[in-house]
């Protein structure tokens, strides 16, 4: 069973794309298949679907094996099995076969007879059979979105902006990190998305720190809070200040520096264009906004997807943006920070985290144009 009818049916030409995808990939580097565990490659295989049990591991519970034919089989422990079959791959055609949780070598056996002598690559060492590692390329495979996946990454998109804001027109001075943070997730799940990332902080760690987790540290001016969250299998990615004060003419200096930043590396996103390129414009925006080294403390983004972040942008990058491809920058400087999950078109960018219309805003400002960039709300 290949689960052709309903990846169809659930949106449009999604299998056949990936099989061709897939089927060019084992052609170039000479495989008959590939064994996918990673919780993104499962993901991009089944259309969507979740594999994992662990919030803290890239690996999953359950494997596909997928074949130069368009076949897909999942392997799974006969604890996970059943929930795999029932919640996560119904319908979709793909046969399921479990081996006893309490026996690695039954677990091997079955690997090694559905693969039956052919020639597969792995994306990890789940059933350590020592089987040829994955080709790096394979990534690639994931970055042009079908148009399915782009409906789902709207989908999600949309749901993480208004957990966000809700998460934010909730909070109270004198919160810890910590609290803040359970606030945030507790809607990021209530939309049903799962947080793959979560920091916050706030006040003085704010200038500190730009990969902030969160302390049991009480929050009285300034909040700063970041998800990454995931909903069929794509990744949302946003940040948004809070004020618990007025913001003085410096911060909201910075404010308007930062969404200017942003407006320029986003706005400079597009097809055929390299990473390093962007980066070079990115470079400028910081110069021309009075921070020209502030990009050296933190990584400023790149391409998302099937992981919060599939290609980190660095100087002098090859790697071409695809069209269709979604992105999340987030420049930053010292006390402030902008970002949000865009995708890249032919048309221009299209912004799929954007601040809804009564949250603050600001006008980014660049060479390249204009862009609507999230200001800081104040309680």
């Amino acid at each position: 069973m290949n689960g052709t009818s309903d990846m169809k049916a659930g949106g449009g030409g999604e299998w056949s794309i990936k099989r061709d995808r897939l089927a060019e990939f084992l052609d170039e580097h000479h495989f008959d298949g590939v064994l996918l565990t990673l919780r993104s490659n499962f993901a991009w295989v089944t259309g969507g679907k979740d594999n994992h049990i662990a919030n803290n591991t890239p690996v999953g519970v359950a494997s596909i094996l997928a074949t130069k034919d368009g076949k897909r089989v999942c392997i799974a422990n006969n604890i996970e099995s059943p929930r795999i079959k029932a919640q996560e791959l119904d319908k979709l055609g793909i046969e399921t076969i479990r081996f006893p949780w309490y026996d690695g070598a039954a677990g091997q056996k079955v690997v090694r007879d559905v693969i039956a002598g052919r020639k597969i690559a792995s994306d990890s060492e789940a059933f350590a059979l020592h089987l040829p590692s994955m080709p790096g390329s394979f990534n690639a495979l994931r970055w042009e979105l079908t148009a399915p996946e782009i409906d789902r990454i709207r989908d999600g998109g949309r749901r993480g902006s208004r957990a966000m804001e809700s998460a934010c027109r909730s909070l109270k001075r004198g919160m810890t990190e910590q609290e803040i943070a359970g606030v945030l997730d507790l809607e990021v799940h209530r939309a049903r998305l799962n947080p793959l990332v979560t920091l916050v902080t706030g006040d003085d760690r704010i200038k500190q720190f730009r990969h902030p987790i969160p302390k049991p540290i009480a929050c009285n001016e300034l909040v700063m809070l970041v998800t990454c969250a995931e909903f069929g299998g794509l990744i949302a990615c946003l940040t948004r200040f809070v004020a618990f004060t007025e913001p003085t003419k410096e911060q909201r200096d910075k404010c308007q520096a930062v969404a200017n930043i942003d407006a320029a590396v986003n706005l400079a996103t597009q097809p055929g264009r390299t990473l390093g390129e962007i980066f070079d414009d990115l470079r400028r925006a910081y110069a021309e906004n009075g921070d020209a080294d502030q990009w050296q403390n933190h990584h400023q983004g790149g391409s998302t997807g099937y992981l919060p972040r599939e290609m980190v942008a660095t100087p002098n990058s090859p790697v071409p943006v695809l069209a269709n491809q979604a992105f999340a920058w987030n420049p930053s400087i010292v006390g402030a920070k902008s970002e949000d999950t865009v995708l890249c078109t032919g048309n221009g960018i299209e912004v799929l985290t954007g601040a809804s219309n009564d949250w603050p805003s600001i006008e980014g400002k660049s060479s390249a144009g204009t862009l609507r960039r999230a200001a800081w709300l104040v309680v």
